[in-house]
């Protein structure tokens, strides 16, 4: 066996050129949006407990959270606070009613 290295003839490869095929200037149209499914959060309150507190929860613990009653409840889209609002009951669901937009897209404004 020889200690000489072996070598290959390696040539460039040859790409053909990309063309644009959707919008330009990097704007996706509204449109394609439109089915786009997000995750949308209702925070009714938040508190810390040791997992030693957690165990002993059973059926009829209460949680004590860090909100006042009667304070807005939080609307998160995605990981973003999107809107403020306030418990309803409709029938046998309850529901949130938005009291206020706290984050608006760029030349809406908030209510």
């Amino acid at each position: 066996m020889s200690d000489a290295p072996m070598t290959q003839d390696v040539s460039s490869p040859d790409f053909a050129e990309l063309t644009p095929t959707g919008p330009t200037g990097g704007e996706v149209p509204l449109s394609m949006l439109l089915d786009l499914t997000i995750p949308v959060t209702i925070e009714l309150g938040r508190t810390k407990m040791s997992v030693q507190e957690i165990l002993r929860l059973g059926r009829g613990s209460v949680v004590q959270l860090e909100r006042l009653a009667g304070e807005p409840i939080d609307v998160f889209v995605g990981d973003r606070r999107f809107a403020e609002g306030e418990v309803v009951v409709i029938g046998e669901h309850f529901g949130i009613r938005i009291t206020r937009l706290v984050s608006a897209l760029p030349g809406e404004a908030a209510a």
